[in-house]
């Protein structure tokens, strides 16, 4: 394999303390590499120093003759006055961009909702952070680095994502490093893990599993020193081996070692125990929704209908997962059952012992105590029992949630973003409520952290609802998912694998989204017969030798004009006549050559 990118004895220092300490370490044609480590660990420092954006304090980087480098990183921003294809493919003519499937793939799985000529400064931060991708995305390059990329992205966008990047390149060519905290995307992409920790670097073979895998087995060899720390991953490994065949089926994963390393981990969750103690908690009436509609006003005075006599039956111990679309309906369905939201109709019925909790995307409810520290707020809540009848402190409950005993002393106002997360969960659970609400939990938390905040999650006794993008977290802690649909609510028995298929279907059907997305062509293509299609094909490359002769042509007259008397301005007047026929024909050709293309895609 070709050397692409190396560094050589890196160290990083910002003043603070060693971020990173002589690291060595290449990426080759071929490399697939996801980065994980703690937040502040130094995973975006090593990004950025082998992408050539930061200039480390000791070592160097050398990139191979030739080699091109594309990077998405957490502070890169769109020029808010473009328009979104502007933003995304530059000035190239349409003719140039929209006869590129790779680039009609690329706008119509990141950005099919948004307008071509929207700009971009206009657009949200979500929406932005998706056109700077795109924008990456479309360009040839040897190296592509991303930094977070998932971030605002929906399952569906997720695994069109994954998809991509899978079939980017050729086997063995082109290299590709990412940080992110989304497991599920790692393991769908990367083929090697490099662990960030301690100013140091550590190198896996394999995706998210395998290194799961290896780090239990680096940490059973290495012994005491890390046991809380390898016995939680012995279980994520339980989990990953047990509930997840596809990630297992990877040659890679070595299936036997696992096996044995997890034989006395019990599963991640008791069910029975989980649903008996909710039940003893909650009663077996806990939230049910009889034929509920929501409807909201419209700036033209008219309604628009949300949900549509929606019936559900919320179980007690029952852990569900609520997919769908921005704006299909999740958060409205969330306010009918915590109580927040009447139904236009229908109504909802909640058990007499029912105490919900809602964990927000929002850290605001941790503004009132910013002054205070950490250890001083948990005291003033008692213990909360778990499902296997063991209690837990609020500082046990910290300590498990990584909190350290320098933290435990901090203002709660200087902690990080993923500290804050982790201490607002905290707080939910100590009101011991006996439904919980999760929307979005994953925000600003790295992998560590995630599986901790999952393995508590494990033996809360209540029933769980959680709404999230992150479908590894979905899978892990809830048995069960529906979507929001069309205003309804749909059990989904395949998983979100089901939900996928069930969104790009819709797509397709219904002529696609916005004026990049892919479906109409698909639904086009359907009514189109074999003559037909021919026949509209033959069309198509008639149209494009007839763009390309007239551009041939245009050239031949600009030189003409660039070595004609300038004087003559008879026949300088013709010529520009000339280039005027031609730039009106090659627009008519340009949009007939789209609407070819989208019947026939």
């Amino acid at each position: 394999m070709a050397h692409l990118i190396g560094a050589q004895g890196v160290h990083l220092d910002f003043g603070t303390g060693t971020v990173l300490d002589d690291i060595t370490i290449g990426l080759e044609d071929g490399n697939r590499i996801g980065i994980v480590g703690a937040n502040g660990a130094g995973k975006s420092s090593l990004m950025a120093i082998l992408a050539g954006r930061l200039e480390p304090h000791g070592g160097f980087v050398t990139t191979s003759r030739g080699t091109t480098v594309s990077v998405l990183d957490q502070s890169d921003h769109v020029d808010g006055s473009l328009t979104v294809v502007e933003a995304i493919v530059g000035d190239a003519d349409t003719h140039e961009w929209a006869s590129d499937p790779r680039v009609r793939d690329i706008m119509s799985g990141l950005v099919p909702d948004l307008p071509a000529d929207a700009i971009v400064g206009n657009l949200s931060g979500g929406q932005q952070r998706r056109v700077a991708l795109a924008h990456v995305l479309v360009g040839e390059h040897d190296v592509v680095f991303l930094d977070e990329p998932t971030n605002h992205l929906d399952v569906d966008g997720v695994a069109w994502l994954a998809e991509h990047l899978n079939r980017r390149w050729a086997r063995g060519r082109g290299a590709l490093a990412v940080v992110t905290h989304d497991r599920w995307f790692l393991d769908a992409v990367t083929t090697d893990t490099w662990e960030v920790h301690d100013a140091t670097l550590d190198q896996y073979e394999g995706g998210y599993a395998a290194y799961v895998l290896q780090r239990v087995e680096r940490d059973r060899i290495a012994a005491a020193t890390e046991s809380k720390r390898q016995n939680l991953m012995r279980k994520e490994l339980a989990w990953l081996q047990r509930g997840a065949p596809a990630r297992t089926s990877k040659p890679k994963f070595r299936i036997d070692a696992a096996n044995t390393l997890i034989a006395d981990v019990p599963p991640v969750r008791d069910k029975v125990q989980l649903a008996r103690m909710a039940a003893s908690r909650l009663g077996k009436d806990v939230v049910e929704l009889i034929r509920c509609s929501v409807s909201y006003p419209t700036v033209d005075g008219g309604t628009r209908e949300v949900l549509s006599e929606v019936d559900w039956n919320i179980g007690p111990g029952e852990r569900t997962g609520i997919l769908g679309t921005n704006g299909a309906g999740k958060s409205t369905l969330l306010k009918l059952i915590t109580g927040d939201l009447e139904p236009t109709s229908g109504r909802v019925k909640t058990g007499k012992t029912v105490r919900v909790a809602t964990l927000s995307q929002q850290l605001a409810e941790l503004d009132d105590v910013a002054e205070e520290r950490v250890s001083a707020l948990v005291k003033r809540y008692r213990y909360i029992e778990l499902s296997d009848g063991s209690d837990m402190t609020p500082t046990q409950l910290l300590e498990r949630l990584g909190f350290t005993s320098a933290q435990l002393k901090t203002q709660v106002g200087r902690l990080s973003g993923g500290q804050r997360r982790r201490l607002q969960l905290l707080m939910v659970l100590l009101t011991e409520p006996n439904v919980l609400v999760l929307d979005e939990p994953t925000n600003d938390l790295d992998t560590d952290v995630l599986a901790a905040m999952e393995d508590l999650l494990d033996s809360w006794p209540g029933t769980l609802l959680v709404v999230s993008h992150d479908r590894y977290l979905l899978e892990r802690v809830t048995d069960q998912q529906y979507a929001v649909v069309d205003g309804g609510l749909r059990h989904l028995p395949g998983g979100i694998d089901e939900y996928v298929n069930l969104t790009r279907e819709r797509r397709a059907g219904a002529g696609g989204v916005g004026t990049f997305g892919s479906g109409a062509a698909d639904a086009g293509a359907s009514s189109v017969s074999g003559a037909e299609r021919r026949a509209l094909e033959k069309e198509l490359s008639a149209v494009e030798r007839r763009i390309k002769r007239l551009d041939r042509d245009a050239a031949a007259v600009h030189k003409k004009m660039a070595d004609h008397d300038q004087s003559d301005f008879e026949a300088l007047g013709e010529m520009n006549k000339q280039l005027k026929d031609f730039a009106d024909e090659t627009s008519q050709l340009e949009e007939r050559w789209l609407e070819l293309s989208e019947t026939l895609s």
